[in-house]
């Protein structure tokens, strides 16, 4: 079970690039938390501190794309240093406002979130680039299981840092972390030797230019489904975890919130696990179907429909519910690599950065309205359906076969030896299509 894993350490400097990938996300899930109390201590008004908050994830979207399109056409460890360099400037600046100058940290935090470091789409660019086969299944798998980890320390990690030295010093630790991070990964790829990206240099290393406008990658229908799907099924996942935070206030102990989602995130990280030593290409609509029967399952154990004695009584079910979720993650990030044009991973994947933020965005409003109106069992009814129309647009996308991507060549390993032992040359290229 753990060979596909072992493969991972087989790939020089592999093990680095992924620590330091993550490190430079581990703030993403504590921000909104230090800037909430930030503001709402300025102010004494959560809904500013929500407004403020919101503007660093605007932010964040409207920069995925740009910082992703970056990444394709410049030395990455030079763009991860300038956006750590600008966005722990902005962090800083925010911090240190006077309270009546509240206000100006909205623009402050939009400009702010765009710099983040794209930490996220030059990994996820990377990993074709120096994995194949089974181990690219298995990098993947392991990256979207250690993202429920940090889904569980990062939101922890604020908390305890705020509660101990209030908005301004949670806000300036997570910059740290931010930069260290992103400092710490701009390191590793210079030492693995890929700061280049993918269309910085031809076949014989020389720079390359790109002329002519590009199409937007959402042209392509294909893209475009699958980073619906993502939409989709993060909107559906954010309602569950919206849901039991207001099911613990409605039994009068907020604590519970994090207990249950922990849960909830650790049955994703074993399923996660479980997905990467499997063999073969993964099933993405199968999992995505576990993922909204997951839902599914949670909603008749909750008020109104059941009211548990306790609600520690729904964690096997919440850990059941969380299996196929990193799977469906790992499953769906993979299949985006290889429908993106190998120059244009990093703007696919700022894209799908975008996808997330906006799914986020969809489930607050949404789940709150359905749980005003019906309870915590229908705001889980709506993360259900969200699930499930997620699951649906996932029929949508081909899964590619043991031949590569669309029944192409392979996109693992190296090329079949010829008859002299040598590698096969390849076929010559196609004519262009219009």
């Amino acid at each position: 079970m753990l060979q596909s894993y072992r493969r991972l350490f087989a790939v020089p400097r592999l093990g680095a690039l992924l620590f330091w990938s993550l490190a430079a996300r581990l703030h993403i899930g504590g921000m909104p938390i230090a800037v909430t109390f930030l503001v709402a201590g300025w102010t004494g008004s959560y809904a500013l501190a929500g407004l403020v908050a919101g503007g660093l994830t605007v932010g964040t979207a409207l920069g995925g794309p740009i910082r992703g399109r970056m990444a394709d056409r410049r030395p990455n460890d030079r763009l991860l240093l300038f956006s750590a360099l600008v966005y722990g400037l902005g962090l800083t600046a925010m911090a240190f406002l006077p309270a009546w100058l509240w206000w100006a940290a909205l623009p402050l935090a939009v400009a702010t979130g765009v710099f983040q470091p794209p930490a996220t789409q030059i990994g996820r660019s990377l990993w074709p680039r120096i994995t194949s086969g089974p181990t690219r299944q298995a990098v993947f798998a392991a990256e979207a299981t250690l993202q429920e980890l940090l889904f569980i320390v990062g939101p922890l990690l604020a908390a305890a840092v705020v509660g101990v030295g209030g908005g301004r010093i949670g806000l300036l630790v997570l910059g740290a972390i931010a930069c260290t991070g992103a400092t710490g990964f701009a390191l590793a790829l210079r030492r693995a030797g890929h700061t280049l990206p993918h269309e910085a240099a031809g076949a014989d290393g020389a720079p390359e230019a790109s002329g002519g406008r590009r199409r937007s990658l959402l042209a392509d229908p294909r893209l475009l489904l699958v980073i619906g799907v993502v939409m989709a099924l993060v909107a559906g996942l954010g309602s569950v975890d919206l849901a039991m935070v207001a099911w613990a206030r409605e039994l009068g102990t907020p604590g519970y919130a994090g207990g249950l989602m922990a849960v909830y995130a650790f049955g994703s990280l074993v399923g996660g696990l479980a997905a990467g030593a499997l063999a073969g290409p993964p099933r993405i609509s199968l999992r995505a179907f576990g993922t909204a029967a997951g839902a599914v399952l949670i909603v008749p154990l909750v008020p109104p429909v059941l009211h548990l004695p306790s609600p520690w009584l729904i964690t096997p079910v919440l850990f059941i519910a969380g299996l196929a979720i990193a799977p469906t993650v790992a499953a769906v990030t993979e299949r985006l690599g290889d429908l993106a044009p190998p120059e244009r991973r990093g703007e696919a994947y700022g894209w799908m950065t975008t996808a997330t933020t906006g799914g986020i965005a969809i489930a607050s409003p949404l789940t709150g309205w359905l749980i005003d109106h019906g309870g915590v069992a229908l705001g889980l009814g709506g993360a259900a359906a969200l699930a499930t129309l997620a699951a649906l647009l996932s029929l949508g996308i081909r899964t590619p076969g043991r031949t590569g991507p669309d029944g192409g060549p392979p996109t693992a390993g190296p090329a079949p030896a010829g008859p002299t032992g040598t590698a096969a040359s390849p076929p010559p290229p196609a004519a262009p299509s219009a």
